[in-house]
């Protein structure tokens, strides 16, 4: 089965991002633009995490879909054919090898509780209310590992791989594998960006 999909979004409680990424919006323009699947971004924000948690319902297993609220001008009474995915990114700086490594990751979940488990445990490491895409210092394998404890249908997918600073195997903080980064947990990993 072939469609369109963007998961790696971020929304209005990230830095630099558009008033204007709420639900709805994201919505919307999904339909324009032909997207089928849209993540979330930022779920683990608080604030975005709990319009998540209000603003969007089950439809198929892991994905979700806009509830029709009578508030919703663009919805106005029909159901949306967007399905949204719990996403959201973690910029993790740490040591490792006796260097310091800059890797963003996106993490996807399947559903609301794993991501309430994941914010559990990312919120005793640093401050989750600081930005939509929170920076950590949290070595990306232990991250991986937060992530499969919640729910071992949760994935971790390396954000942009080649980018120079911020990405598992960018030239200034990177690696020269996946399994350099995450080690035994290499497989894992499904996927790149």
């Amino acid at each position: 089965m072939k469609f369109v999909g963007d998961f790696h979004i971020h929304s209005r409680f990230a830095r630099a991002t558009s008033k204007d990424m709420t639900l709805e919006n994201l919505d919307k323009w999904a339909q324009i633009k032909g997207i089928k699947v849209m993540g979330t971004g930022d779920f683990t924000h608080p604030l975005w995490f709990q319009e998540l948690k209000e603003q969007l319902e089950p439809a198929e297993q892991g994905l979700y879909k806009l509830k029709v609220l009578s508030n919703n001008e663009g919805l106005k009474g029909k159901e949306t054919p967007i399905r949204f995915l719990l996403t959201s990114e973690i910029s993790c700086i740490y040591s490792k090898g006796g260097k310091v490594r800059r890797v963003h990751l996106i993490l996807i979940a399947p559903s609301v509780t794993a991501v309430e488990k994941i914010n559990t445990r990312l919120g005793w490491i640093g401050n989750l209310k600081s930005d939509g895409r929170p920076i950590l210092g949290i070595d990306a394998k232990e991250v991986l590992k937060i992530a499969l404890d919640a729910d071992p249908n949760c994935m971790v997918v390396p954000a942009h791989a080649w980018t120079p600073w911020f990405s598992v195997f960018g030239s200034k903080s990177g690696f020269n594998s996946l399994e350099e980064c995450f080690d035994e947990y290499t497989k894992y990993i499904y996927a790149i960006e």
